[in-house]
């Protein structure tokens, strides 16, 4: 396929990768001129990233289990570090300490009606190598409290507090009891804590086969479903508090820096709790009397699922060694030529449970061929204008403890300097999927319309309207989004890995045979994020639009509103404030549209200070203290939900509180949310006026 454009003739690569003529299609933040010159090195780039080189990153790095704190994740990063430095970029490792618990004593036994005592360990595949790796990391939850505890056990379903509800309608008390929970439907780290606060003294987490096993489609290795004594292994950190390591919420966590004691470590679970496979969960379930549980709560154990309590009881032993380890964040940059103090910044962890081919290396080996694929467009001629960092996070799967401690110590001059965080962690085969800041949801937009999806040759943007999803918790953009304030953007296709998500079968042979086969979908990852990083560094206008921000924001109030406990004046100062801000959105797309003819001959200094009015907007919709409770998160448009974990909660202060019935904070948090839309609307007419002057 080839394109003429401003007299230049570029070869692209097949057509499903190739760029849409974007002489016809304007780019945000770019004039006629710096559009013809970003188009021509865009086209450049396109043919650089090769699905060759991510197949072989994911194979080369997911040779051994390298979980955060040991020599093998150590490795990892001065792998990372050397190949970063192969391909000319400069790069770095930092290194931080945390809290990242080990297991020292593993026992789970039924001791009635009969004794039995559970395997815990997941055996090798016949025919996957990797999964007979002597080196396995033993089947645990970070974070577990230690405990000798025995008690009759009873089935919570996902262990949400809505199951609590159910079960104490039908007169069942799991005070003093243990509970055993399917994994689902909620962050693990929620399932301990809700049970702790309904006074159970241990929490079993298991998979069930019908929400990710035999129920969806064949297992491992026959398909790519969870064997029955497949395990999830996982951290229960309470990151509806904070992330990081629990040791030192609000500073970097180095050699020799202030550590809490242990019994003031707030995000770490307060009772017992063990991960099992379905395998291991159907004699204690089997065994369960009491009344015949919900359809709703039945899974595809091949058993009658009862609720107990009854007949079952089971013993539960933990010890854990709460030892400190060192974790190595991996830290590149290319360096700006105009502005080397303003800077986008590309990530992805490097530290996995075990081997972890899904994840987080189909997501690492995209965000390495970014940046092999930038640093030859540099040696092609290309510079960036604003500095552009690819960083390898570590200890990530404990708690995003790599990207908190650094964004803790850098936190002063990330406040000033960068202009947006990109994410991937995990990506496969799958749907193309962008959550993250609506202030750069129309960026998006022109980012997915310009590359083509890699199987249909379609535009990414897909069919009708655009949108992206609101971010809560869960990967790496947490702490730049919801402590910072900092604009973030989660882009990867959905990763259909439920079946093996951090088991000892999310390895190569797995990811080669049942998702991203022959790698083109992290190869089109790859061209999406360096589209979105090329443009960001050469703007010469911030790309930051509010008018789908107000259109989003609005729905999340409409959502409040229509709740059964919501006042209907709740939000009638939130809903004055929003249409201001529409008011000053509009008038700063006007002004953009009439200063871009005149954006080259502009005072650089002038279109610098309006630039960095603009990527600071998002610094606005943050306010101390924190949210009720959790100070830590700042935002106040997203947060993770207190009892969900991952899952995000739009205008938090409000929505938390009147779901509780608290209306007199909902109202207290609603006029905070006014004061964060009125500092944004000031900015944005700081920025309107400024590009007047132009």
């Amino acid at each position: 396929m080839k394109l003429r454009i401003a007299g230049a003739l570029v070869i692209l690569a097949a057509a499903p990768f190739a760029l849409h003529p974007a002489a016809d299609d304007p780019i945000l933040g770019f004039d006629t001129a710096s559009q013809a010159r970003e188009v021509r090195w865009e086209q450049q780039m396109r043919a650089i990233p090769d699905a060759k080189h991510i197949g072989e990153f994911i194979k080369r790095y997911s040779d051994k289990p390298h979980m955060a704190g040991t020599p093998q994740s150590k490795q990892i990063a001065e792998s990372i570090l050397a190949q970063l430095r192969e391909y000319g970029i400069d790069a770095h490792i930092e290194q931080f300490e945390a809290l990242l618990p080990t297991p020292k004593t593993r026992l789970v036994e039924m001791t009635a009606p009969s004794k039995l005592r559970l395997k815990l360990e997941e055996p090798p595949i016949a025919g996957d190598k990797y999964s007979s790796d002597p080196g396995m990391v033993p089947t645990y939850n970070a974070y577990s409290a230690d405990g000798d505890v025995t008690a009759p056990l009873v089935y919570v379903n996902y262990g949400l507090q809505a199951d609590y509800d159910v079960l104490a309608g039908l007169g069942i008390d799991v005070k003093g009891k243990i509970v055993i929970a399917r994994y689902g439907r909620s962050f693990r780290g929620m399932k301990p804590k809700i049970a702790k606060e309904h006074g159970a003294i241990g929490c079993i987490i298991y998979s069930d086969p019908r929400d990710d096993g035999y129920f969806q489609g064949d297992v491992f290795p026959k398909g790519p479903f969870r064997p029955e004594e497949g395990v999830q292994r996982g951290s229960l950190l309470d990151l509806s508090l904070y992330p990081g390591d629990p040791l030192s919420p609000g500073w970097a966590s180095e050699p020799g820096s202030k550590r809490l004691p242990l019994s003031e470590a707030a995000t770490m679970a307060k009772i017992p709790t063990m991960p099992i496979s379905w395998g291991d969960a159907k004699p204690l379930l089997a065994n369960l009397t009491g009344p015949v549980a919900p359809d709703s709560w039945r899974g595809a154990i091949p058993i009658t699922y009862h609720l107990g309590p009854g007949a079952t009881n089971v013993h539960m032993k933990l010890t854990m060694d709460n030892s400190t380890h060192p974790l190595y964040d991996v830290i590149a940059r290319i360096p700006g030529t105009e502005f080397p103090d303003q800077w986008v910044l590309d990530g992805n962890h490097h530290d996995a449970w075990v081997h972890g081919a899904s994840d987080p290396l189909s997501g690492a080996s995209s965000l390495m061929e970014t940046a092999r694929t930038l640093s030859e467009m540099t040696r092609k001629g290309w510079r960036p204008k604003r500095s552009i960092l690819f960083a390898f996070w570590d200890g990530e799967e404990f708690g995003l403890i790599g990207s908190t401690e650094w964004m803790e110590k850098h936190a002063s001059e990330l406040d000033q300097n960068l202009i947006a965080y990109f994410n991937t962690d995990s990506t496969g085969k799958g749907r193309f999927t962008i959550s993250g800041s609506h202030t750069l949801e129309e960026f998006m937009r022109e980012v997915s319309r310009d590359v083509n999806d890699p199987v249909s040759g379609k535009p990414l943007e897909g069919q009708g309207e655009f949108h992206i999803g609101a971010l809560g918790s869960g990967s790496d953009y947490t702490p730049f989004l919801q402590h910072l304030g900092i604009a973030s953007l989660d882009v990867r296709f959905a990763a259909n890995d439920s079946g093996i998500y951090h088991s000892d079968y999310d390895d190569y042979d797995w990811f080669s045979h049942f998702s991203d086969t022959n790698f083109v979908y992290g190869r089109t990852l790859s061209a999406v994020h360096a589209t979105a990083l090329m443009r960001l560094a050469d703007a010469p206008l911030m790309p930051f639009e509010f008018e789908r921000f107000v259109s989003t924001v609005r729905r999340y109030t409409d959502e409040i509103q229509a709740l059964p406990k919501a006042p209907k004046s709740l939000l009638a100062g939130v809903r004055a404030e929003i249409a201001r801000v529409d008011v000053a959105a509009s008038a700063l797309n006007e002004a953009e549209v009439r200063a871009m003819p005149r954006l080259a001959s502009a005072p650089p200094e002038k279109l610098a200070m309006v630039d960095r009015i603009l990527f600071r907007t998002e610094r606005s919709l943050t306010l101390d203290p924190g949210l009720p409770g959790r100070p830590w998160y700042r935002h106040r448009i997203y947060a993770p939900g207190k009892y969900t974990g991952y899952e995000a909660k739009t205008l938090p202060g409000v929505r938390e509180p009147v779901e509780a019935g608290n209306i007199d904070e909902a109202r207290q948090q609603a006029e905070q949310v006014v004061q964060v839309l009125r500092a944004l609307n000031d900015r944005i007419a700081e920025a309107t006026k400024l590009l007047g002057e132009l």
